[in-house]
């Protein structure tokens, strides 16, 4: 350790503006996630607006693992639901939220966004905590940031411990990361425990905006390797990783990913069937 809806499960696709937001943002709703419709690029400005809001904000990175914990988990729907941001990392809520007829450009890639966020620090004077992975790949990600973009704010980081904090070792992390200025804290504890750790540490954290980006400090410590960017784009990414981590990432691909389909080909149906009763 070191320091340094009542939801209705086929409920009706919205386009809506999230309270908490400070730019106008859309969202879909895919089987009760809301799902943010937003480019790459108006999410950079968005997260630039939560920075000067004032207040503590999260964001979450979300995939058809999230979507399907959220369908599972109606405790883990409501702290994504109450997210400033869910991002669409993924392809398949890309393709879902077209098909249900927005408007959504792309992927946010939550690797791509904390690149394209601490290169824009180095202008905008933002600092970075980093909390979560362990103090190898930390110092990797780091090191590497640095390098690649010098001059770059490291406010602090921390690599918890494999197991639960105690009461007092939790104080004392919201102390480090209190009292270290930044402006921005990845969260990198892999889904669903980094939503939830945001969630529970929202009224104690004085940083702006926390984001939950999981994989990317693994990426961009060079621990894990990224799929090629072919396989990112056409939504073959989860192939890749299954290939390379069988035995973690079986379950989450083998699993949810066909139940992703189906439930979303139901809701699609139903949303069809509902239209053409009422004849919009």
């Amino acid at each position: 350790m070191s320091f340094f809806l009542s939801d209705k499960y086929y409920s009706k696709v919205i386009g809506r503006c999230h309270h908490q937001q400070t730019m106008d943002v859309k969202e879909v709703n895919i089987l009760t996630v809301r799902i943010s419709v937003i480019s790459f690029e108006a999410a950079v400005t968005s997260v630039e607006e939560l920075i000067a809001s004032g207040e503590t904000h999260y964001v979450c990175f979300c995939n058809v693992h999230t979507v399907m914990t959220g369908v599972d988990d109606p405790d883990f729907r409501r702290i994504t639901n109450e997210a400033s941001l869910a991002l669409p990392d993924g392809m398949p809520l890309v393709w879902a939220a077209r098909m249900f007829g927005h408007d959504q450009p792309g992927r946010v890639y939550g690797p791509d966004m904390m690149m394209a966020l601490c290169r824009k620090g180095l202008y905008m004077g933002y600092s970075h905590f980093f909390y979560g992975g362990d103090t190898g790949v930390l110092g990797r990600l780091i090191e590497n940031l640095r390098r690649l973009l010098p001059g770059l704010k490291v406010a602090g980081y921390y690599s918890p411990p494999f197991r639960p904090l105690t009461p007092e070792e939790d104080i004392q992390v919201v102390d480090i990361i209190n009292n270290s200025g930044a402006h921005i804290l990845w969260v990198g504890l892999g889904a669903p425990k980094q939503e939830r750790w945001m969630a529970e540490h929202r009224n104690r954290i004085n940083v702006p905006v926390m984001l939950g980006v999981g994989a990317a400090f693994d990426f961009h410590s060079g621990r894990i390797k990224q799929a090629p960017k072919w396989m990112q784009n056409i939504g073959l990414e989860w192939l890749f990783r299954l290939y390379s981590d069988p035995r973690r990432l079986w379950k989450r691909y083998l699993y949810n990913n066909p139940r992703f389909i189906y439930h979303v080909s139901k809701q699609i149906l139903t949303e069809y069937l509902k239209s053409h009763r009422t004849g919009k």
